[in-house]
């Protein structure tokens, strides 16, 4: 049996995102990122040229290491301007029909029950062709410019988003049923609210109470992406992730790479079928 191969764009809402200085080139036009024109016209050109899919970076903070500041980051473009990917896929959805969006956010941005809703109204929009890259973060400046000191301890992020995903789990899969939605003209009821649950969590991060806001999207939880490579976060990723990313200079890196984490996707109590490599 032959195998499927995936084909992705990867692209990041900003000028200068992995090649940088290419914006300087007469026929580029990633300046024009501010323009939802520029996306549209590349989701278009993405679903004709046969792509699965487009997945779009993203960042909180800047790199402000090298040099002492923001000097070279601003003069090159690098990754600054940065503008929120995930505003992006509702217009590119709406060109397209079969094109698949992969959109990273932060888990330290927002609180997951307001993250839940923005999540399925993606999904209801897109028609089920929404992902999530799951990213915890490695900035400081990041942490310092919404309040914090400095990135929380390693270890203890995936601890963190290890929770967070448990939230949204019981908000997506847990608070309505498959058919809470009525939509009964006649007697007036468009929600069954015997079908339809509070959730209530109180965490170690964490404490929410109440029903998520949307009502069931086409998948509920979306395809979850995760690009951790530590001890730490390929147990992260065994636990959540149905796409990992990888680094490997080699095929044979590659493939213990691969190896290891479906084996750890198996001792985590999921399935570890899929292609081999």
């Amino acid at each position: 049996m032959g195998r499927n191969i995936i084909v992705n764009a990867f692209n990041m809402n900003c000028v200068g995102h992995i090649n940088h200085g290419q914006w300087t080139h007469p026929r580029d036009r990633s300046q024009d990122y501010t323009k939802l024109s520029y996306w549209t016209d590349l989701a278009r050109l993405l679903e004709r040229g046969l792509f699965d899919g487009i997945f779009l970076a993203d960042i909180l903070g800047t790199y402000d290491i090298y040099g002492g500041g923001l000097d070279v980051t601003l003069r090159e473009s690098v990754q600054l301007p940065v503008n929120d990917p995930i505003l992006l896929v509702s217009a590119m959805a709406a060109v397209t029909q079969g094109l698949g969006f992969g959109v990273t956010v932060n888990v330290n941005q927002e609180a997951p029950y307001t993250f839940a809703r923005r999540i399925s109204t993606l999904d209801h929009l897109t028609g089920g062709r929404v992902g999530w890259n799951v990213v915890t973060g490695y900035l400081d400046s990041a942490a310092r410019a919404v309040g914090r000191d400095a990135q929380t301890a390693h270890d203890l992020r995936y601890d963190q988003a290890d929770e967070y995903l448990e939230v949204l789990y019981k908000l997506w899969e847990g608070s309505w049923d498959g058919d809470a939605v009525i939509r009964d003209r006649a007697r007036r009821i468009y929600a069954d609210p015997a079908k339809v649950r509070p959730v209530v969590h109180h965490g170690r991060f964490y404490d929410v109470e109440g029903p998520h806001l949307s009502e069931p999207s086409p998948q509920r939880t979306p395809v979850l992406y995760q690009a951790g490579t530590s001890g730490r976060g390929q147990l992260f990723a065994a636990r959540h992730a149905e796409c990992i990313f990888i680094g490997a200079a080699t095929p044979e890196a590659a493939q213990r790479t691969s190896r290891a984490l479906r084996a750890a996707v198996v001792a985590a109590g999921r399935r570890g079928g899929g292609p081999r490599m």
